[in-house]
């Protein structure tokens, strides 16, 4: 006779543990609780069809409860006297409500970000939602979390590395692990396809960002950029990338309310920073000029930069650099983000300013002789004279005016 399982109670399932491996909890008749090791605790049921094996989920717990699960138990059962596979029946219905259950990946990545947004920076909270938006969802968003295989998830990291983006295609790969895994924690998903790709994708190869320091070199780059036919706000922030040598990420998030025209001012809070401490940058009359026009398009929204499907959010990360490609530089020659060593470069060795203003500007960690950090007004009239300085120096090379270098000194 086949051994008689005792069905399970109330108390049993609420107070199930993780063990180092996945184990079941059997109810009888198929049934069965199967505990992960992180501690997921999802409804199965095993039964035959047609002279096969087969299995059909019932949910997790404890959403789906154990008197629930054996009324779903029991529905199969009657399926199955009539000749019905309970799993043939599953697909329909999920096909049937268009895939908008709670497990879809773009639900429960959704869910993920809001849930650890708060313990990151805006921009950072920010900048990996619409990485998924753009990356992820158009192609896995509707797709049960539980479902997606490791090559779905390789087929969309490729299109990343086939455009250049290998940087961007590791970062998306570590976030949909994460996504994966709280879907795991969560009863939703039992493993993390994204875990199966590790080497996957080609290293990324370390090394400084591109970026000319060779004042030939970045006159004719700079007067291409100037000839730039896209979006005005993708131009503006372009020709504004050379002139302020932010963090692109810290250029894309600017906001009007932290702009001071008058004053010439951009006050970035420490939120956005990378090193979390309040920036200033000195605005030259040259990035003076460029943002009144912008504020006369955009200054009624939030963002200077705002995305060109929605106004509530900033631009992409890509943009600039999307810019720079199409003004046919590769990513050999040219990033946004090499703007800041070709700042860093001919600040220190051509116009000979002293490096810690420069580094200062730079949002680097400074400290002064006594080993305190410098708050963001620290030499803050050297840095607006050297800013505009910058801004003149560019504007020569653009023009082929013969510029000078400065002697080394101390500014």
């Amino acid at each position: 006779m086949p051994k008689r399982i005792q069905p399970l109670t109330d108390v049993q399932v609420k107070t199930a543990k993780p063990k180092e491996k996945d184990h079941k909890l059997a109810d009888g008749g198929g049934l069965y609780l199967l505990v992960t090791v992180t501690g997921g605790k999802l409804w199965r049921c095993d039964y035959r069809y047609g002279g096969k094996r087969k299995t059909v989920a019932f949910g997790a717990y404890p959403a789906v409860s154990l008197a629930d699960a054996r009324q779903r138990r029991e529905d199969a059962k009657k399926l199955l006297v009539n000749g019905v596979d309970p799993g043939d029946v599953k697909k329909a219905q999920k096909a049937a409500q268009g895939e908008q259950s709670a497990n879809t990946f773009e639900v429960v990545a959704r869910e993920w970000q809001g849930k650890y947004a708060k313990t990151w920076s805006a921009v950072h909270a920010d900048t990996i939602l619409q990485r998924l938006e753009k990356e992820v969802f158009p192609w896995l968003g509707a797709v049960d979390v539980a479902e997606i295989k490791a090559p779905a998830l390789l087929a969309v990291l490729r299109r990343m590395e086939e455009r250049g983006a290998l940087d961007t295609a590791h970062r998306v790969r570590n976030h949909c692990s994460n996504v994966f895994r709280y879907a795991i924690a969560t009863g939703r998903a039992e493993r993390d396809p994204a875990a199966d790709l590790r080497g996957a994708l080609p290293p990324v190869k370390n090394g400084h960002h591109a970026a000319p320091t060779d004042p030939k070199q970045i006159a004719p780059l700079l007067r291409a950029m100037e000839t730039f036919e896209g979006s005005f706000v993708v131009k503006c922030a372009l020709l504004l990338t050379p002139l302020l040598f932010v963090r692109p990420g810290e250029l894309r998030h600017a906001e009007w309310s932290e702009i001071d025209l008058d004053a010439a001012e951009w006050n970035i809070p420490a939120e956005k920073m990378k090193m979390k401490f309040p920036h200033l940058v000195p605005l030259p009359s040259q990035a003076v000029a460029i943002l009144q026009e912008l504020h006369a398009l955009t200054g009624r929204g939030r963002y200077a930069f705002p995305c060109n499907r929605s106004t509530l959010r900033p631009m992409s990360e890509n943009t600039v650099n999307a810019a720079l490609r199409r003004l046919g530089f590769n990513r050999d020659e040219i990033v946004a983000h090499g703007f800041r060593a070709m700042a860093r470069t001919v600040l220190d060795e051509v116009l000979g300013f002293r490096p810690d203003w420069i580094e200062l500007q730079l949002a680097h960690a400074v400290k002064d002789p006594l080993g305190r950090a410098y708050n963001r007004t620290t030499h803050l009239a050297e840095r607006k004279r050297m800013m505009q300085t910058w801004a003149d120096y560019l504007d020569g090379l653009k023009t082929g005016a013969k510029v000078l270098p400065f002697k080394k000194s101390d500014g």
